[in-house]
């Protein structure tokens, strides 16, 4: 089936963007902040490492940037000053390990049922555990009953993993097959996007996300064929990615329009529902 009767001209300014109301599930300010935030000139806080890249996300039209935030005791005044500054624009996920469950369900309680986060973000490294892990279980249960948004790095290595806490999108989707009723998102697609895609192929409650690798030809083709562009949600991993090649992951991919809709923000949109609806913010 032909998709190009249906496209639009390529996006070139701010209102034509627009009509893609995109949803970004994927920032990364207190990252980016800490590998440059030494440096003459460059952003000292998470406030100032948004406040760089708000231009550009203008440009595009943002609707929501989602950034993943790191709650040092250092950075935690600056990152709920952020929120509150901008509650229209800036919609938060906290990190969270399952090395330590009950820290990890204070955690929930505080920036989820109490704070302004919407979402958890589930690392993949050698301090954390395997989503696999029993840990994960209330974590997970937790953050469902919350109405959180649950986001799991995951990442497939041509040698194996580096480390026992690192997760794969096949790991992921053992924990979703124990967990039907929730949605998980399975960061970057796996890295070596063509096995992430076929591992959680049969999981209809696995949406993937875009961001983090190479803007490679066939991605996203593949991705809405495999699993539907309602499984398939967009992140820039800005700014350590540029805007330019993770917007165009899915404008130059031959899909619909419809498709592109939907990955650009109204799936992310459905996931967040719930829990924006709850404390009465705006989806618009």
């Amino acid at each position: 089936m032909s998709r190009a009767t249906d496209k639009l001209p390529f996006p070139r300014t701010p209102a034509e963007f627009a009509r893609y109301r995109i949803w970004d599930c994927y920032g990364l300010l207190s990252w980016a902040r800490a590998g440059t935030g030494k440096a003459a000139g460059q952003p000292q806080t998470i406030e100032e490492s948004y406040q760089a890249i708000r231009p550009q996300l203008e440009r595009f039209a943002f609707e929501r940037f989602c950034p993943l935030l790191r709650l040092t005791p250092a950075e935690t005044p600056d990152i709920v000053r952020c929120l509150e500054r901008w509650p229209g624009r800036l919609l938060g996920f906290t990190y969270v390990h399952a090395t330590d469950v009950k820290v990890a369900l204070a955690e929930l309680d505080r920036w989820i049922k109490d704070g302004p986060m919407v979402g958890i973000y589930l690392p993949s490294s050698a301090q954390n555990v395997p989503c696999t892990h029993p840990n994960y279980e209330p974590i997970v249960r937790r953050a469902h009953e919350l109405g959180a948004v649950i986001q799991q790095h995951t990442w497939f290595k041509t040698q194996g993993k580096d480390s026992a806490g690192e997760s794969t999108p096949s790991e992921l989707a053992e924990l979703a097959r124990r967990h039907p009723d929730i949605t998980f998102v399975c960061v970057h697609a796996g890295g070596e996007w063509e096995k992430g895609i076929r591992a959680v192929r049969d999981c209809g409650n696995v949406v993937v996300e875009t961001s983090g690798f190479d803007p490679t030809a066939g991605f996203i083709e593949m991705a809405v064929r495999e699993l539907g562009a309602n499984r398939i949600i967009f992140g820039s991993h800005a700014p350590s990615r540029s805007f330019g090649t993770e917007l165009a992951k899915i404008l130059g991919a031959n899909i619909s329009e419809a498709d592109k809709f939907l990955i650009f923000g109204e799936n992310f949109r459905r996931l967040l529902t719930p829990l924006l609806w709850r404390r009465g913010w705006s989806l618009t």
